[in-house]
């Protein structure tokens, strides 16, 4: 294996949530009065934290109507996980040949919430997959390092020992900014182009692709 901790994005790269994000955003939106939201528009902020997500796709919004926009969304986003979202294909088969390395650990770092997270770990059983995780809430969201800082600290990894999986130039430039080496999927939110501004070591056009990668 190339690397000692695989750090993974959850919306994009693990899961495949965009519509249901998208949806959930935009609903919310007409909830609170601000009109219409296309689908480009709110799929350029999937992997920030909410708040820096609200601030960036609705400028000039009142903390008032952000903070019901926060609200609103979590409720339709909760409301429609009653219908379980899939992982991309081959992700459920990668990450069990990835828990047969034993020395190799991994890790999620996501713009979700821990509330958010946990109950997507519960609903895919899919929690003892990793050593790690840090959400958006409990720390610095994306692109700033801090939450892989964190995750580094917790597993004692050292960066240039470490890789993080995204689909969004926020997960590239969160670890570049650390010298990690990172992964770029095209099949998630931001475009190749997009992503290879930030001098991925390797791009994927589906999951298998990047665990064979690893393991070469």
């Amino acid at each position: 294996m190339r690397y000692r901790l695989v750090i993974f994005d959850w919306d994009g790269t693990l899961m495949d949530s965009e519509a249901r994000i998208v949806a959930c955003m935009q609903a919310a939106a007409q909830d609170v009065g601000w009109g219409a939201l296309g689908a480009d528009r709110v799929r350029d902020i999937i992997g920030l934290g909410l708040p820096e997500a609200i601030e960036r796709m609705c400028p000039g919004m009142p903390a008032d109507q952000a903070d019901a926009l926060r609200v609103r969304y979590s409720h339709h986003f909760v409301n429609a996980e009653q219908t379980p979202m899939p992982f991309f294909a081959g992700v459920e088969a990668g990450i069990l040949r990835l828990r047969g390395n034993h020395d190799v650990r991994l890790a999620v770092a996501t713009g979700k919430s821990r509330r958010g997270l946990d109950r997507a770990f519960e609903s895919t059983g899919s929690a003892d997959w990793f050593h790690a995780s840090r959400t958006a809430d409990e720390t610095l969201s994306k692109p700033h390092p801090r939450m892989l800082e964190e995750l580094l600290r917790e597993t004692g990894t050292k960066a240039k020992e470490a890789l993080m999986v995204g689909d969004t130039e926020y997960d590239m430039e969160m670890a570049r900014a650390l010298g990690m080496d990172r992964l770029a999927v095209t099949y998630g939110v931001h475009a190749p182009e997009r992503l290879a501004m930030s001098k991925p070591v390797f791009t994927a056009s589906a999951f298998p692709e990047l665990i064979d990668w690893l393991h070469d």
